[in-house]
């Protein structure tokens, strides 16, 4: 009897513990829809404004008289902004320049004296001079130093348009078409653009948009702009879908071929915010001539948060979710292994307590 009276009282004290347990769980259970509504309102993200836009969805840059663009009645190249425009200009301004205007003067000098010293008047009995080795050694000499002369910088110059761009540059790719261009950003989430040559007022119907003086001179304004970083490596890429193109910027020094089925690359980097402009600079057929490029150049924040407002993505941040990830990965075995380690624990004390129950259930 008295091993009856233990058991029973050891059977109830089991459900009594037992009935708040399962009294628990549907709680546990109500609370965790309400979690997983409230999940969707934490994670939303909001849309990106265009930071190259205001308000009204205008452009915030507006084209600037004589930067970026061509100048009337001016006679020098376009301000450079970039590294290698900056040092093909020194090399026009100060090397090429000089070279040419000494040897006109020079050649021009000597067509003077010619005709007024070899004149039939003042020479009346012609020289019968055939050679004079001096004067062969110094003409044959003299434009092989100057070609010397050229070639050190040139080839230099040469070179850095063609060196290949570091890994951080922003990749942008320019497909000319007959006759727009359109342009993917292949680090950036493959972003595309198509830009199109903006109309005067008279030549679209009421209600579309045309050309104003701050999107850019007649021929030049495009109704989607190309953006990029300041100070940050651009590597372009060009290629056309039917026939020769070319991709040139006067402000930047680029000018590249884009042609069907090859791709040709370059590299350069712009160092003051801006817009600018170009055209497609290869006879491509009936529109050659409305095939305008205008790029703007923004802060490298600024370019992120474009990037951002198109859907697209930077590397940098590619990268970390990518590093992220591998970590978590990396965790993942570790955290398995702990929780295959904890059952067994448990069943290794399973037995002592079972010994334990055994024992009081004796007495």
């Amino acid at each position: 009897m008295r091993m009856l009276g233990l058991t029973s009282i050891l059977l109830a004290a089991g459900m009594a513990f037992a009935t708040p347990a399962s009294a628990q769980e549907p709680v546990a259970n109500s609370a965790t829809p309400v979690a997983n509504s409230a999940a969707p309102a934490a994670t939303a993200t909001p849309a990106v404004a265009d930071p190259t836009l205001d308000a009204s969805g205008q452009p915030r840059t507006k084209a600037a008289p004589g930067i970026g663009q061509p100048t009337a009645d001016a006679i020098t190249l376009q301000e450079q902004v970039t590294p290698n425009g900056r040092e093909a200009h020194r090399f026009h301004n100060y090397i090429l320049l000089p070279l040419i205007t000494a040897i006109s003067i020079f050649v021009l000098l000597l067509l003077v004296w010619v005709i007024f010293r070899y004149r039939r008047a003042a020479n009346p009995t012609p020289s019968r001079t055939a050679h004079n080795t001096t004067i062969e050694i110094i003409w044959t000499l003299v434009p092989v130093l100057i070609l010397v002369a050229i070639a050190v910088p040139s080839i230099s110059l040469l070179a850095a348009q063609f060196k290949p761009a570091p890994k951080d540059a922003i990749t942008l790719k320019a497909i000319g078409n007959q006759w727009f261009w359109s342009y993917e950003y292949p680090d950036n989430g493959g972003i595309q653009l198509t830009a199109n040559m903006l109309k005067e007022q008279s030549q679209v119907p009421a209600g579309t948009r045309y050309r104003t003086d701050a999107d850019g001179p007649r021929l030049l304004a495009t109704d989607q702009r190309v953006v990029l970083p300041v100070g940050v490596p651009i590597r372009l890429i060009t290629t056309a879908q039917d026939v020769i193109h070319s991709w040139a910027v006067p402000a930047f020094w680029i000018k590249l071929d884009a042609v069907p089925g090859k791709l040709n690359e370059t590299s350069f980097t712009i160092d003051k915010p801006g817009l600018y402009f170009g055209q497609c600079s290869e006879l491509c057929g009936a529109r050659h001539a409305y095939m305008p490029i205008a790029v703007e150049a923004v802060s490298p924040a600024e370019f992120a948060q474009w990037v951002k407002s198109k859907g697209g993505t930077m590397p940098a941040e590619v990268a970390a979710a990518a590093a992220a990830t591998a970590t978590q990965n990396a965790a993942a075995p570790a955290a398995e292994t702990n929780a295959a380690a904890e059952p067994a624990a448990t069943n290794e004390t399973a037995p002592a307590a079972n010994a334990a129950a055994g024992n009081m259930t004796g007495k």
